[in-house]
């Protein structure tokens, strides 16, 4: 079973992700903020990472996408936020796909399938 790695600032994103993608056969671990992020990232086989970049007051997301590229370069990473400006933003072009979040989670599922289901 793939699993998958859901770190976003919202609870009510996270019970969504977890329950839908369970739904479709993934595991699914949430983490919150960076450190629980960090935490899952290093403590479990991750096959992919869903990313918020607004994580609290914090802009933490690109710092994490930073940081999990230099732990392990092979893990896709889904961005998935709420703010389109932040695909200009260079360091955002270290994931392997952008997507801004919609309560139609069928692009989301889409790009997950096209890096898991290879």
């Amino acid at each position: 079973m793939k699993i998958i790695l859901v770190i976003d600032d919202e609870e009510n994103i996270r019970i969504l992700y977890q329950q839908d993608l369970a739904a479709s056969g993934y595991k699914v671990i949430c983490a919150a903020t960076l450190d629980e992020a960090k935490k899952e990232f290093s403590q479990n086989q991750v096959d992919l990472v869903i990313l918020d970049l607004k994580l609290t007051a914090q802009d933490g997301g690109l710092e994490m996408l930073r940081w999990m590229r230099e732990t392990n370069r092979k893990i896709p990473i889904i961005i998935n936020t709420a703010y389109p400006a932040y695909k200009t933003d260079f360091s955002s072009w270290l994931a392997d796909a952008y997507i801004v979040k919609s309560s139609n989670l069928d692009e989301l599922k889409e790009n997950i399938a096209r890096f898991l289901d290879k």
